[in-house]
């Protein structure tokens, strides 16, 4: 079994908290993970089973009368009246960890836990594979621009190979299994299984178009127009699918730095595809190589080095305060940190070569009269080097395998 970033949070959520709530896209191997550290006498359901399903909708009381705590609820977003009873039983005790919960449909099961939980849960949010969990170092280590480590070079072959095959972990423990064919029944399931049982759905195949957009998308600034007409629907259907996307885990946005003393700035975010092997897939490339060496690459591979950084903070329990800078004039840092008032201003590039001038924007930052910090070029080199005073060129392997 692989092992998870996420382990010793969850731990650690069980101890403190009375209820752990573990949220993600389908497949990523939440309830995987959870029946291999929960205890002896906690016992599982999963209401994906529709007999389970209708008894916690129908009788939500009798349901933990007959399954009792301590108790594993997997898809507990199809019972929502559950949450209030959950509430009181947890109330009565004394005890931490009496309910492990898992969720795909983040938007409506966020909705109910603020309602009937709140302080009572502790939250996870698990992701498909990230690289360190793929190679499985155990020792990897949080990326820190205040604390830049050296790490093992990776060929910039093998990254666009897990760039194209995604991080989904049915995919590495069934060697055999077809990517093609994975991700096609992937994305059957979940547009029957999640998005049908969503009121905001109507055209299943106007749906399926809007997914291949935003995943050709991936690493650009939303454009909902262009999405709109790509799907034939309306800008306003574009925007609530959107929701649907990044409420299910499957999108992040990634918003634009926001100043009052930054002057003809962007206002959108930019789309961040969490698996790039389901936004390759969507987005028609027939093989890793083919998508290394198109005009699309660099969109990708920004992509993926800023999922691999929210897959990591995640696991954590963190949640990082990143964003972009991107002006009316097209100049663009692709990721900045915000930390202790300091911003922490990185490009990413593919190459192997990267040059001074590829972080002359960092200057546009001076503006905000925030401090600037540690920044540099993520890219293709073999080591972590400075290329002035404050900036670094820094491999993608400091970045995504640290502290091996």
């Amino acid at each position: 079994m692989y092992s998870r970033e996420a382990v010793e949070m969850i731990k650690n959520i069980s101890e403190t908290f009375k209820v752990l709530l573990v949220t993600g896209p389908r497949q990523v191997g939440k309830t995987t993970l959870l029946l291999s550290l929960k205890p002896e006498n906690m016992e599982y359901v999963t209401l994906d089973d529709e007999v389970l399903r209708n008894q916690a909708n129908e009788d939500p009381k009798l349901f933990l009368e007959e399954h009792k705590a301590p108790l594993l609820i997997d898809e507990v977003q199809y019972a929502p009246r559950l949450f209030s009873y959950i509430k009181m039983n947890v109330d009565k005790e004394d005890k931490n960890g009496l309910y492990w919960l898992t969720g795909s449909q983040q938007f409506h099961l966020m909705n109910n836990v603020s309602e009937s939980l709140a302080g009572r849960v502790g939250i996870v949010s698990l992701n498909s594979f990230s690289y360190s969990e793929i190679v499985q170092n155990k020792n990897k280590k949080l990326f820190d621009p205040n604390n830049l480590l050296p790490a093992k070079k990776i060929d910039v072959n093998d990254i666009f190979s897990i760039i194209f095959k995604g991080g989904m972990p049915k995919l590495y423990i069934e060697e055999k299994l077809s990517r093609d064919a994975y991700f096609q029944g992937y994305i059957d399931t979940y547009i029957t299984r999640d998005v049908r049982s969503l009121s905001e759905i109507g055209d299943e195949l106007a749906f399926r178009k809007f997914m291949v957009s935003v995943a050709s998308r991936t690493g650009e600034q939303l454009n909902y127009s262009a999405l709109a007409t790509d799907a034939g629907v309306s800008v306003p259907t574009a925007s609530k699918w959107m929701s649907i996307l990044v409420s299910a885990g499957l999108v992040y946005l990634l918003e634009p730095y926001m100043s009052s003393e930054l002057k003809r700035i962007t206002h959108m975010p930019k789309i961040v595809f969490m698996d790039t092997g389901l936004a390759a897939y969507l987005a028609g490339w027939e093989s890793a190589k083919d998508l290394q060496l198109s005009s699309n690459a660099g969109h990708f591979l920004e992509t993926y080095i800023v999922s691999e950084i929210i897959k990591s903070y995640n696991a954590n329990g963190i949640r990082p305060n990143i964003s972009y800078y991107r002006d009316k004039d097209k100049n663009e840092i692709d990721l900045i940190f915000y930390k202790n008032n300091t911003l922490y201003p990185f490009k990413i590039k593919k190459t192997a070569l990267p040059t001074k001038e590829m972080i002359k924007n960092f200057n546009k930052l001076i503006d905000t009269k925030k401090k600037i910090g540690t920044g540099g070029i993520i890219c293709f080199y073999d080591n972590l080097t400075r290329i002035d005073e404050n900036n670094y060129i820094i491999p993608v392997s400091s970045v995504i395998n640290s502290g091996e």
